[in-house]
């Protein structure tokens, strides 16, 4: 298992799929939206805690067909299906290097491209936990919906469609959490919440999504 799961992180970070195009994705974002909202510090600081959530939902995005997609046209997902190890442990470390490559590079990313939005000092603590709990979700749905459109051609837009109205409640509670934090209002409910959706994603999604697999592999 150890084996698989360096081996998904080097074929990423040698693919650049998901390492450098999300994080160039993110950063690009939060250099745009200043020029097109305007460089007024109190309107960016307002909208920087959903900027922010919204830019690294999307990095996320970008990756997620390439999670399964290489292993299936090199036939490598057959053998990994017939291995000893369970598919559902194969979801999950593709999960976890996804999560590795992309969620974690774009939490540590995250207060950087804060200064660019003027996000208020109290939010840049807040931001990181937000993301840290929640971006591991987004891997997890996301490895969800490559596995139900693995082999499928153009499958990329089908998948982005598929998982956007599943990443609703993590973005809406992230930025909330942010949001609240820069405020200094009650944070229990919402991190609750984001961590409730992150743990119950990594406990049930991998089964669904390795059942998914084998449909498609038959």
């Amino acid at each position: 298992m150890k084996a698989l799961l360096l081996r998904d992180l080097r074929l990423a970070i040698r693919s650049g799929g998901g390492f450098g195009l999300g994080l160039a994705f993110f950063f690009l974002l939060a250099i745009l939206v200043p020029l097109g909202v305007g460089p007024e510090g109190g309107t960016l600081g307002r909208i920087a805690p959903g900027i922010l959530w919204v830019g690294a939902l999307l990095a996320c995005l970008l990756s997620l067909d390439r999670i399964f997609a290489l292993d299936f046209e090199d036939g490598s997902l057959d053998l990994l299906a017939t291995a000893p190890i369970p598919l559902e442990a194969v979801v999950a470390l593709k999960a976890l290097a996804h999560w590795l490559v992309t969620g974690l590079p774009l939490t540590l990313l995250a207060p950087g491209l804060g200064v660019l939005l003027n996000l208020p000092p109290a939010g840049y603590g807040w931001l990181v936990l937000s993301l840290l709990l929640g971006t591991p979700a987004l891997s997890v749905i996301g490895a969800f919906g490559a596995a139900l459109v693995v082999g499928l051609r153009r499958g990329g837009l089908l998948l982005s469609l598929l998982v956007l109205p599943l990443y609703v409640p993590t973005l809406i509670f992230g930025a909330e959490v942010v949001r609240r934090g820069t405020e200094g209002m009650a944070l229990a409910t919402p991190l609750a919440l984001m961590a409730g959706i992150s743990l119950g994603a990594a406990a049930l999604l991998p089964f669904a999504a390795a059942a998914a697999l084998r449909v498609n592999l038959r």
